[in-house]
């Protein structure tokens, strides 16, 4: 289609085919009641109608809780909440040390380095002065010194003596930190709907806060927590976890509706570890830090070392929040439209398999199937006198049409309304005493005749398409034959056509009465020689014939045009227009 600014005024639309069937019209009703129904109880379910938005939270934890230790060497320490809280682990983040290896009265000078870490020696030779890796424990002296009885190792400028031991005391020293509470403050956000809510609920008061422990099924909502509880929600063992240490997660989930009486927004907890927990499966497993307390002893300072081994606590916050939007609901229920055309693949594809027969199958396929041919490549039939079946071939810009070697052949099928018109003017004109012998007429060969004619009354063109003659073999001209004189160039059966096909038109004499028996003429030699030419193909006439209607039926301006989409020669082959 031409474009132009015309077309955006146009409006398109798809054709239907209605098949009147109670089977099939219950079957696609009860198709598409399941999909409705699907549709709904998904939009419900997921609810997608609403609007949504994540959420944007802040946390804050205090831990609190008092333990009594007796260390080796060292004796009773009471550990309260600066003690075993430790460094910043972070943000959303504590940490409560449940064990600890001491090293006490350290002080800087010159020691042996405590194998594996320190090179194991024999003399001095053996160890390198100023020396250190990130294994070591100090800058090495140069001199080799006995470790133990029957040891040496390089001795070391560091914090002396070095810790020695490796592995954590079992059971934990702190293991009763499992009764230490946590309080978790959550503020949220939903910025779109600008709604705020905290995981303290309005409800709660003072003195509940004082009592309440969270508990998975008799107080849910209380934000205070006990760090054996949290420990065993993650399926863990707080006396086991605590040797060596590791890390938990605290999840808080916001799943909020803000609809109107349905409105609910509660924090749900769940609890999980983090960390690998097998120590035989995992290099430096659990997780510990160290760190150190200082005093002066007579003037020297000295140190006592703690590597401290402990759990830490990340909370982690999920959340969205939905409110009912008109927009949504409307992109949801266009998303789903589609569905419906479930229905119609399954009805399809159930017509097209053993249910129907092969007769009601190819009905029903030549109802709902058109099949187009691509126009890019134009399909020609042509039709030759010495030939008792019509071509059909595809136009080349390169050979003519006379050379062109058909794709298919077909026989005549002449029974259209023209031809039957043509032979009712025909009977007519019989009847008034005329005789249809067949005497040559009196049409002369060209002198100028084309290398691709064959019957001599073909003109030369350098258009490969309008190089068609009416013959396969050379003999006598179609439009010699007295048929051709009285089907096609025959004035009183042209204008009992015209009459036939139009009872009032005007045949006055003048240009446009010519015109309108040449037109005529074309289509008595299309009806006449190829008929209803085969499906999506252009019937083409040959260059003699075409000359001789022209000849008989002249322009006075020398120009010649037909609108009929039936007939096309020479110039317009793919367009439907002669001229």
């Amino acid at each position: 289609m031409p474009c132009k600014l015309l077309n955006l005024c146009e409006y398109e639309t798809h054709k239907l085919v209605r098949i009147q069937s109670v089977r099939l019209g219950s079957l696609k009703w009860t198709f598409n009641g399941v999909i409705l129904m699907f549709i709904c109880i998904m939009m419900l379910w997921n609810k997608e109608y609403q609007e949504h938005d994540y959420v944007v939270s802040s946390v804050t934890a205090k831990v609190k809780g008092v333990a009594l230790t007796s260390l080796p060497d060292v004796g009773d320490i009471v550990w309260d909440v600066v003690d075993y809280s430790g460094p910043s682990q972070g943000k959303n983040s504590f940490f409560v040390v449940t064990n600890v290896i001491v090293t006490k009265k350290q002080r800087q000078g010159k020691c042996p380095e405590v194998p594996p870490y320190g090179k194991v020696c024999r003399t001095d030779e053996d160890c390198v002065k100023g020396f250190w890796n990130q294994h070591s424990h100090g800058v090495q002296t140069g001199a080799c010194v006995k470790f133990d009885v029957t040891r040496k190792t390089c001795e070391v400028s560091a914090w002396c003596p070095i810790e020695s031991k490796k592995k954590p005391p079992k059971p934990a020293l702190l293991a009763s930190a499992e009764n230490f509470t946590v309080l978790i403050k959550n503020n949220i956000r939903f910025p779109n709907f600008n709604f705020m809510r905290r995981n303290i609920l309005p409800e709660m008061t003072e003195s509940y806060l004082k009592r309440c422990q969270f508990n998975r099924h008799t107080d849910s909502s209380c934000p205070i927590f006990r760090l054996g509880d949290i420990v065993k929600e993650a399926k863990e063992n707080f006396s086991e976890m605590a040797v060596e240490g590791g890390v938990i997660g605290i999840q808080i989930k916001w799943d909020c509706n803000l609809d109107g009486f349905l409105r609910n927004c509660l924090p749900k907890y769940s609890f999980r570890r983090l960390d690998e927990k097998e120590s035989n499966r995992t290099l430096y497993p659990g997780l510990n830090f160290r760190f150190a307390r200082y005093q002066t002893e007579k003037d020297v300072e000295e140190r006592t070392l703690f590597k401290a081994f402990g759990i830490r606590f990340d909370v982690m916050v999920f959340g969205e929040a939905g409110k009912f939007s008109i927009i949504q609901l409307i992109i949801f229920i266009g998303s789903t439209l589609s569905y419906y055309t479930l229905t119609t693949v399954f009805i399809d594809w159930l017509i097209g398999t053993s249910c129907y027969s092969k007769e009601a199958r190819q009905n029903y396929s030549e109802k709902k199937v058109e099949s187009v041919e691509d126009r890019k490549q134009c399909i020609l039939c042509v039709s030759f006198v010495d030939e008792n079946h019509i071509r059909v071939v595809k136009k080349s810009h390169k050979k003519s049409l006379q050379e062109v070697k058909p794709i298919s052949v077909h026989p005549y099928v002449t029974f259209n309304l023209t031809f039957l018109s043509s032979s009712f003017a025909m009977v007519g004109v019989l009847q008034k005493g005329n005789n249809i012998i067949d005497k040559p007429s009196q049409v002369l060969p060209r002198a100028n005749r084309p290398a691709w004619c064959l019957c001599g009354c073909c003109l030369p063109s350098t258009h490969p398409q309008e190089q068609l003659c009416c013959r396969q073999s050379i003999g006598r001209c179609i439009t010699t034959s007295s048929l051709f004189e009285q089907l096609v160039l025959s004035r009183p059966l042209l204008e009992a056509v015209l009459l036939y096909r139009e009872p009032l038109s005007d045949l006055t004499e003048g240009e446009q009465r010519i015109a309108a028996l040449r037109n005529c003429s074309y289509r008595q030699y299309i009806s006449w020689r190829i008929g209803a030419p085969p499906r999506e193909s252009i019937p083409v006439m040959p260059s003699c014939s075409v000359w001789r209607i022209r000849e008989e039926y002249p322009s006075q301006e020398g120009e010649y045009t037909i609108g009929s989409h039936h007939v096309v020669t020479v110039q317009r082959i793919c367009t439907g227009v002669l001229i």
